[in-house]
Formats: structure tokens, sequence, C-alpha cells
């Protein structure tokens, strides 16, 4: 009788292995399921960041351009990142004489409705020819052991 207590204590039986496979297998689901959504959420930041950053360079474009937008609205097509986007900027007057506000809106080129993020800004007039840039005058640093 000693020899047969022993003999189950040695291992598991069929039925404790199974539970235990069970147990792992609901775990690495979990896993799973959280790496999906790790991936699903980092293209969703990747895609807004690209897009914020094409909606702010068409901004910069335009407040630095020799001509000052008009108002209305107009599409424009980039390649960024190895993906074409669609930029649809529409540009208003302010109260605000000589300011312009700039929306953009940065979708992908293929699904234009679903608009990816709006950056807004505000435009002047460019500088008139002939007008130099202002010179702005150096900050006096003070020297170390000129006291």
């Amino acid at each position: 009788m000693r020899r047969v207590d022993l003999a189950r204590a040695r291992g598991f039986t069929l039925l404790e292995a199974m539970v235990a496979l069970v147990i792992v297998a609901l775990g690495m689901m979990a896993v799973n399921g959280q790496l999906n959504r790790y991936v699903v959420a980092a293209s969703f930041v990747e895609e807004k960041t690209l897009a914020s950053w094409i909606g702010t360079n068409q901004i910069t474009a335009l407040s630095v351009g020799t001509t000052w937008p008009a108002v209305g609205t107009h599409d424009e097509d980039v390649e960024f990142a190895q993906r074409k986007w669609r930029c649809h900027i529409v540009v208003t007057e302010t109260d605000v004489m000589n300011l312009h506000r700039v929306d953009v809106s940065v979708s992908l080129k293929d699904n234009p409705e679903r608009v990816i993020d709006k950056v807004s800004g505000l435009v002047e007039p460019p500088v008139p020819a002939g007008i130099p840039p202002p010179r702005w005058a150096l900050p006096i640093v003070a020297q170390q052991g000129a006291e």
C-alpha cells in the first residue's frame, strides 16, 4: 500500500496538467490582446503625429511665403513619410486687420473624409520688398572673472 502512495505523489495527474495548460493559454490570450491594442495605438499616434507635422509645415510655408494667402479654400497633396496626404486649407479673415486665420485639415489621400488632425494658425502679410529684416541686439553676457 505504501508503494501506491509513493507512485501517486511523484507526478501530476492528467487533469492537473490540463488545468495548468488552460490557465497558461488564457494568460497568453490576454497578452496577445494587449499587444494588439498596443500596435493599434502606436499606429494611431504615428499617423496623428505625422499629420500634425504636415499641418504645421503648411501653415509655416504660408507664413514665410512671398505672397499673402488669399481668403478661401483649396486642397493640396503632400508626400511625406512615404505616404500621400491631402491637406484641406481654409483661409479666413479675422477681426484684426492684416491677420488671416489658416485652418489645415490633414487626411490620407486615399481616405480624405477621415480627418486625422486639424491645425490652426494666424498669418500676417509678408514684409514689403526692400525692407531689411530687423537686427536684434545680441544679449550682453557677463564674462567670468571680469568683476
